[in-house]
Order: structure tokens, then sequence, then C-alpha cells
């Protein structure tokens, strides 16, 4: 009679879910649906999407990133109008962003004189791919030719003053100067001091001093960064112009003088004259002027 093997196990055991098949579906937390792209696509590591340190923000604006193509405008303006964070939100996420080696941004002359911004974006940071000059079995490429700057978006028009003369619009120079000593958000290059110059004459023409002119424009400012302080400042010229001062009244003529009590040498009537001599009549009696 054999003997019973007490190792054997009494009965099949049942598969457990998510230890023997991992693709089971589980009990609770995310269900992944997935597709599997083969075009226009992304290739995120795990290191970054789920990464420790880095805000939702952050991860999310990396992401976007490295989605896009070469050369494409990830400065804080271009990022602000394309997502309804704010500047403020936005520049604080590429700083996470360069502390944690994702990006880098350094400002560079380009050879016709511009200072840009070159964004170096790392989908690995630590990896560093080998340049054309490290590379010995290749030629070496030529470098992209740099984009011409975007063009500047013209500003927009300003009231213009009846009469314009150098006093006055130098007065209204001095007055765009002493904007930025009130915030230094309003501090304006030279040329937008030229451009809005008229528009401030046309002010110091309706009988308001340099000071009320210079509390107008800078009051009530709203709290965000002014990424165009010259567009404002030309809106606020333009929306609040006050109406031009009253008439003065015309001033009346001087009444004429009124001469003194003179006593005709001829007759001896009284008269009003300036001089003494004779009156009306008798110097038409003698046929002499009146």
């Amino acid at each position: 009679m054999d003997t019973e093997n007490t190792s054997a196990p009494s009965r099949a055991q049942s598969r457990i879910p998510g230890k023997n098949h991992p693709h089971a579906r589980p009990r609770s937390g995310v269900v992944h649906d997935n597709a599997r792209h083969t075009e226009n696509f992304t290739v995120i590591g795990n290191h970054l999407a789920q990464h420790p340190e880095l805000s939702l923000l952050a991860i999310g604006l990396a992401t976007y990133i490295q989605s896009v193509r070469q050369g494409t405008s990830v400065d804080i303006k271009t990022l602000a109008n394309r997502f309804p964070e704010g500047p403020t939100r936005i520049a604080a996420a590429l700083r996470e962003l360069e502390a944690h080696g994702y990006l880098s941004r350094t400002r560079e002359r380009t050879p016709t004189g511009h200072v840009v911004t070159r964004t170096v974006s790392r989908n690995r940071p630590g990896h560093r791919t080998s340049t054309p000059t490290e590379n010995s079995s290749g030629p070496a490429r030529r470098p992209a030719p740099d984009k011409p700057p975007p063009r500047k978006k013209r500003l927009p028009a300003v009231p213009q003053p009846g009469y314009t003369s150098p006093a006055l619009l130098q007065a209204a120079i001095d007055v765009l100067a002493g904007l930025r000593r009130r915030d230094p958000r309003l501090l304006l290059s030279a040329t937008d001091a030229e451009h809005l110059a008229p528009g401030v004459a046309a002010w110091l023409e309706r009988d308001l001093t340099p000071t009320a002119v210079r509390h107008a424009l800078s009051e009530n400012l709203p709290n965000e960064p002014l990424i165009r302080p010259a567009a404002f400042l030309a809106h606020r010229l333009t929306a609040q112009l006050p109406p031009l001062p009253p008439a003065r009244p015309p001033v009346p003529p001087s009444p004429e003088p009124r001469h003194p009590l003179r006593c005709c040498t001829g007759c001896g009537t009284p008269f009003r004259a300036p001089e003494p001599g004779r009156c009306r009549d008798c110097r038409a009696d003698l046929k002499e002027p009146v």
C-alpha cells in the first residue's frame, strides 16, 4: 500500500487577482482603458509624470513643452496667452522645472545684435546628447539661422492737442518719465514716450496740471503685471480724456475817459474837454475845427 503524500494540496488553489494576473480589473482605484498610439504622440517618462516634488502645473507645463516642435515660443507671455494660468503662476512653474533640470534658459546675443532667451527642454535630466562637434564620425551640421524677432505690435492712437509747441511736448514727456516713480511697472522707453507725448499734451491744454495728469494715469492700476504699459497708458489717455474747459467770457471794452469841466474862454459856458479852450458852439462861429 502506497504512502500518502502530505505535501500535495487537497484542492486546486484559485488565482489571486492582481498577483497571478496583473492585468485583471482591480477592486478600487483607477482603471486604464488605453489604446496604442501610432502617430502624433509624445513619450513622457514616469520620473516626470510622477515626480514627487514638482507641482501639477509644472508637470503639465513640462509635458506641453516636450510635445511641441522645436522653435516654438515657450516664453512666459506666450504661455500665458495659451493657458488660463496667469504669468505669475507660469513663471513659478518654469523656475521649478529649471531647479530640477528639466529646463534651462540663457540669454544670448544674436549676430544682428538682438538679445534673445534660449530655452532648452530636457526630457531626462542628467542625460547629455552628443553635439555635432563631439561626434567626429560625421560632418558638422550648420546651426539653424536665428529667427527674426517678432514684430512689435503698434500702439493704439492717442488724442492730439489743438496746438503743439516744443515746451508743451517737453512737459508731456516729463510727466511720462515721472510715472515710474509712482509705479515701477510704468517704465517706458523713449520711443513709447514720444508716441504718448501728444496725448498727455492734449490733457495739459485742458487746464490740468502735470501733477493731476500724472495722478490720473497712475491711480487704480490692475494688480497683475503690465505686459505692455505703453498700450495701457494709450488706452487710458483716450478713454479718460477730460472735456475742454468752458470758453472764457469776452473782456468788455474800457469806457471812454470822462474829461473835467472847463469854462469856455469865449462865452463862459461850462463844457468837458481834455484841455482849456472854447466850446463847440464858439469854435463853430469862428469856423475852427470841432
